[in-house]
């Protein structure tokens, strides 16, 4: 990638030289037209004044004469300006070109020494860990997802594929009828919503005073200036999700519970289409925060995000649709700076249950790698492997997200997928990207193929001619200066009338940057967090006044929040501790009843 960076550099710096010189001679060729075209009407003008006119005449045609030569005077100084430019820039190339290569040897320098440093931080840290008593058992949700030294992101070597698929033969096309793919719902007509945000301004900001203070720590620990955000919040940003809400309908619909895995398969790899271009951070929610988007009249379904702890940062998201689905989710994100990298590794259960079956759906969230966070273009990958699970019939689909590879001969952001019976049949194949489309086949016979490289047989799959189960809607006109955002993304942070006091849309900083003030929108974040820890203190010290009067024991302090909307509870499916809507947050809307939310803006 370094190498890629300044073999690029250089030449758009040869190719700059080269656009310089072929100007020049488009000069110099204008010169000698001048040249010529200026001493010919310098010899009719003297022809003229050899008339000996007098009177006006004679005046006008010394004016002419006049300003004739101060042109080609003028023209001449332009020339030998623009080639002495030309020389000047090709003596210096040279020493351009030494500065390019010293640049990038100095930041692959400052690369390595960052990645020195974060392995350095990571084993005082796991030393410190390890050498504290083992009396504080309860630890923070997703303080065990610190990777292992040795996890690093290298170029991922090209893993041969598990399965192979073939047509099957003629004879099975005639005999199965046609998947029945529902036609794409189309809501009814609603609110007007914005098309467009004001553009992102061109700010600089020195990089390195940030990140030097950054290795090894939680990105949600880290005072990050707004120049990193989008100008949503993480709830927002959940809530995109549901940016391909219409495979949940066809799912409703289907009359196969295997068809029907196979459009939440779809959709659990949806999701991650909106990132592809998105290297911006969503602002972190406070604690209390809520977010709604009642999209009910356009598109049949009711969303609503509440930030449900602030250390580690978890928040809480319900969906309820009336084309028969519900999906809720309790995501708790833990992030670190290697610095060569950023990983995000989202923790939590995603659910998505169908009312008429009642097929009950599990899947969680692969890791999003953000590279290049010191040198060179930020770029955004998604790896990992991940089960949708059908809780009431035992089916499964297990996708496969592959790392990119340099080296790979296959298609970037690849993602794959086998959908299987309780025992293990495959029904059908899922092949596409996470940026751009799925499809499915149907599978009709499967055999053991050779043994593999390292010695794995390879199973067979004859499948029928493949479907498209989803395709990535275009981005927005202009959409590159907005962010990047989706035609979705552009309407979360529309000013909304009704909503909770504690909504994102009403937070003052992240309202000051998508306005375009950000120096504002800083000195407004700054005045929040210290509000958000000054209440945090003041529940700490009510926490220790009930133990001390209760005589209590307890040994470390445990933040007593309660969520507004949510409760938490033991998950009846997975068993793990998790926040589920409780309900009443609709009402209060209709009856615009906001007394029991908190004053966190």
């Amino acid at each position: 990638q370094n190498t890629h960076t300044h073999t690029h550099c250089y030449s758009e710096v040869q190719s700059t030289l080269r656009t310089l010189g072929s100007k020049v001679d488009d000069l110099s060729t204008c010169n000698d037209l001048i040249s010529k075209h200026g001493s010919a009407l310098q010899r009719s003008l003297s022809e003229l004044d050899s008339l000996r006119l007098t009177g006006e005449a004679g005046d006008k045609i010394r004016q002419v004469t006049e300003r004739a030569t101060l042109f080609r005077i003028t023209s001449n100084a332009m020339i030998n300006a623009c080639r002495d430019f030309l020389s000047l820039a090709q003596a210096h190339s040279k020493r351009w070109q030494k500065a390019l290569q010293a640049e990038r040897d100095q930041r692959v320098r400052l690369e390595d020494t960052l990645e020195q440093l974060a392995k350095q931080h990571n084993h005082l840290e796991r030393a410190f860990k390890s050498n504290t008593s083992a009396d504080s058992s309860a630890t923070a949700k997703g303080e065990g997802s610190d990777e292992d030294d040795d996890n690093e992101f290298f170029d991922a070597v090209e893993e041969a594929p598990e399965f192979i698929t073939v047509p099957a033969d003629p004879h099975f096309h005639k005999s199965v009828h046609p998947l029945c793919v529902p036609p794409r719902l189309i809501g009814q007509p609603g609110v007007k919503r914005r098309t467009k945000i004001p553009d992102k301004p061109n700010y600089s900001l020195n990089l390195w005073s940030i990140m030097k203070n950054c290795i090894g720590k939680e990105l949600s620990k880290i005072p990050m200036p707004v120049n990193f955000n989008e100008p949503i919040s993480m709830l927002q940003r959940l809530s995109e999700d549901l940016e391909y809400y219409e495979l949940l309908d066809k799912a409703a619909k289907c009359q196969s519970s295997l068809e029907q895995l196979c459009y939440v398969a779809a959709f659990s790899v949806s999701s991650y289409s909106t990132t592809v271009h998105r290297t911006g951070k969503p602002f972190n929610p406070l604690l209390g925060e809520t977010f709604e988007l009642d999209r009910r009249r356009e598109t049949g379904y009711r969303s609503l995000c509440e930030q449900v702890s602030h250390h580690p940062p978890a928040a809480a998201h319900h969906v309820i649709s009336d084309r028969g689905w519900t999906l809720r989710q309790e995501i708790a994100v833990a992030s670190k700076f290697r610095g060569k990298y950023l990983s995000i590794m989202p923790l939590g259960t995603i659910h998505a249950v169908f009312n008429k079956t009642n097929h009950h759906y599990t899947w969680k969230k692969v890791t999003t790698t953000v590279h290049n966070i010191i040198v060179g273009k930020l770029w955004i990958d998604q790896s990992g492997e991940i089960d949708v699970i059908n809780h009431q019939t035992g089916d499964r689909c297990h996708l496969k997200f592959a790392p990119y590879s340099y080296f790979s001969r296959d298609v970037a952001r690849k993602v794959t997928g086998v959908v299987m019976d309780k025992d293990g049949k495959a029904h059908y194949i899922l092949s596409g990207t996470w940026d751009e489309k799925m499809e499915f086949s149907r599978v009709m016979q499967s055999t053991m193929g050779e043994n593999g490289t390292e010695g794995r047989q390879k199973t067979v799959y004859q499948t029928l001619k493949a479907k498209e189960l989803w395709r990535k809607n275009p981005l927005p006109e202009g959409a590159e200066t907005m962010y990047f955002f989706t035609h979705l993304a552009l309407t979360l942070n529309e000013p909304e009338e009704g909503v909770a006091p504690t909504d994102s849309r009403r937070r003052p900083d992240q309202r000051l940057m998508e306005e375009g003030q950000w120096d504002e929108a800083n000195a407004e974040k700054q005045r929040l967090e210290e509000k958000q820890r000054g209440v945090r203190r003041e529940r700490e010290r009510e926490a220790v006044s009930q133990r001390a009067a209760s005589e209590s024991e307890e040994g470390t302090y445990q933040d007593n929040y309660t969520a507004q909307w949510f409760e938490r509870c033991e998950d009846p499916v997975t068993g793990e501790s998790t926040h589920i809507y409780k309900g009443g947050y609709w009402e209060a809307k209709e009856r615009g009843s906001w007394e029991s939310c908190p004053e966190i803006y």
